[in-house]
């Protein structure tokens, strides 16, 4: 068995550079997304990009997996009148879908990082769901196609839509299940169901719980949006980039 070497560095020092590295990856991206030409290829970004995803996040993690579909562009849902106009640019989607992921796996990290200067006691343990939720709740028909969510989330720029039945909340959908759930398995999105790759039921959280509590909460199921309720009714949802925020805010002077 081979001999294990310490490093002498903290988990604290690791998210940092795990930080800083994926902050770099974002920056050499820019020329794509501006079209200048670059020191390298975006074969070569790419190669570099999955590899760090798979050594922070894992070969098999969603988030290598949300990469590849954005690489391959299979991420996009197009909406209907871009597909017959032709005038949606696929590969300008494709890589603003990369960017999305790079930015997703930046937001996992700074989080990750802020929660473990809360453990140390620099953290808002005062701070409540209901001073960060967003009240605009956005929701979608179960019977609605996947392609009519994805619509809707770009419309909103939002990450997820609460899912009813016509009488009641039961699920909700989010961008990464679009792309886990339905464009990896292939699934028509004219024809598949927003009930197909819905999350349920549902996890709240009531919105005069502590923001330590909704992170727990968050880390225990494995979710970035958790709806919030006033005596078991929806009135917001709270996010993973909300926790940001109120990291920020706390922060700042």
């Amino acid at each position: 068995m081979p001999k294990r070497v310490r490093t002498g560095l903290t988990r604290s020092d690791i998210l940092d550079r795990y930080v800083e590295r994926f902050k770099q990856q974002l920056v050499k991206f820019q020329p794509f997304l501006s079209r200048k030409r670059g020191s390298s290829s975006l074969e070569d970004f790419d190669e570099a990009a999955e590899e760090l995803i798979s050594q922070v996040f894992g070969a098999a993690s969603d988030e290598a997996e949300a990469y590849f579909f954005a690489k391959t562009g299979e991420s996009a849902i197009l909406p209907e009148e871009a597909q017959e106009s032709g005038t949606h640019n696929i590969e300008r989607e494709s890589l603003q879908q990369r960017r999305q992921v790079l930015e997703s796996c930046l937001a996992d990290l700074e989080l990750r990082r802020r929660l473990q200067a809360m453990r140390r006691g620099k953290g808002i343990e005062t701070a409540l769901v209901e001073d960060y939720m967003s009240h605009d709740v956005r929701s979608i028909h179960r019977d609605a196609t996947i392609k009519q969510a994805g619509q809707l989330l770009q419309k909103h720029k939002v990450g997820s839509l609460i899912v009813d039945d016509g009488s009641r909340y039961i699920g909700i959908v989010t961008d990464s299940d679009l792309t886990r759930k339905a464009v990896a398995k292939g699934l028509d999105p004219n024809t598949t169901t927003v009930a197909t790759c819905m999350s349920r039921p549902l996890v709240t959280i009531e919105e005069d719980e502590s923001l330590a509590e909704a992170m727990s909460l968050m880390k225990k199921q494995i979710i970035r949006h958790l709806p919030v309720t006033a005596d078991a009714t929806i009135i917001g949802v709270l996010s993973v980039s909300d926790l940001l925020r109120a990291f920020e805010e706390q922060r700042t002077p």
